[in-house]
């Protein structure tokens, strides 16, 4: 891929094929392994990313739990060297199965973080409502993310994350204080139980739909996460201008992400139908006309009107037929 320039208002951006130290846009045809050669150490401040889960998708070649884990090692050190000291890694991972058994590839993950010596300082669960059925198991409903930062000073941008306070007028019933608000006026730290509306931050979930059928920013990669997943990181781990780098960047939604937020954005990508969507999609996104679900948007839930939410009348039938 050349690099290319968008005629964009009220800036022209220019989408680079390899890495420049001044640009804004870096988009790179090829392996992560091979781009990371090309990049100084410590220049990035967030990684975020949702690696390959070995589940035999057309873009990833199905291997060994134990020879997948062996080459994901060997990226995740050369992906620490350009972490800035302050910097942050997000890896969101969803389960391996083979032959019906379920493999937590955040708890593998884990262990390779820190055996370079990461800190993880969140584990969050992304919760789901619709998905693929299972027939032999629970049908599986959320992913995981792990954060973790490179060093004991890092970048937390807590003001740019905090969510409604359920209760904003509790008074501290003690103390100097005593009825006086308690709480903070800018809301509350969502800790690591993050949910898309205030109503529902108590149920311990990012409750975020993923990537399916109807979603507004569905194309035709099979596991495309959503972009507001990735705002949620680069709000609360980067500054304006810092650089973000997705390995695995697929069609471009954390390079969006980023963007929105006046980030320096760059990702690799080697399949050349989910590079051209992302170069796409950039565009889309300076001309106003790409479609994404706007972060913090409540999840929507039936009325119980629909169609699709009344009880079929050939399974009543069944039921009086049982009874009888």
């Amino acid at each position: 891929m050349a690099d290319m320039t968008l005629p964009l208002f009220p800036v022209t951006y220019e989408i680079h094929s390899a890495y420049q130290p001044d640009a804004r846009i870096v988009l790179y045809p090829g392996l992560v392994e091979d781009y990371l050669k090309t990049v100084p150490s410590g220049s990035v401040r967030l990684i975020v990313t949702s690696p390959p889960y070995n589940l035999g998708k057309s873009y990833e070649s199905r291997t060994s739990i134990e020879r997948y884990l062996e080459t994901q090692s060997a990226i995740i050190e050369g992906l620490i060297d350009l972490l800035a000291d302050d910097g942050s890694i997000c890896w969101q991972v969803g389960n391996y199965v083979q032959d019906g058994e379920v493999f937590p590839l955040d708890i593998y993950y884990y262990g390779l973080f820190k055996q370079h010596g990461l800190s993880l300082r969140n584990r969050v669960i992304w919760h789901f409502g619709h998905g693929l059925h299972a027939s032999k198991r629970f049908s599986g409903r959320y992913e995981t993310l792990l954060w973790f930062t490179k060093s004991k000073q890092y970048i937390f941008n807590l003001d740019e994350v905090r969510v409604p306070s359920k209760y904003p007028g509790k008074l501290h019933y003690k103390g100097d204080k005593r009825g006086q608000p308690s709480g903070n006026p800018k809301g509350k730290n969502p800790s690591d139980i993050w949910e898309v509306v205030a109503e529902d931050w108590e149920s311990c979930l990012w409750d975020i739909p993923n990537v399916k059928s109807n979603h507004p920013e569905k194309t035709e990669h099979p596991c495309q996460f959503p972009v507001e997943l990735v705002e949620r990181c680069v709000l609360a781990l980067t500054q304006e201008d810092d650089w973000v780098f997705d390995p695995f960047a697929g069609v471009g939604s954390s390079l969006i992400a980023g963007l929105r937020h006046n980030r320096r954005v760059m990702g690799c990508e080697k399949e050349p139908q989910y590079l051209e969507t992302a170069v796409h999609r950039i565009g889309d996104h300076f001309n106003g006309t790409l479609k994404t679900r706007p972060l913090g948007r409540p999840v929507h839930q039936p009325t119980g009107r629909e169609k699709v939410t009344q009880t079929p009348q050939e399974w009543l039938q069944h039921e009086k037929d049982d009874e009888a």
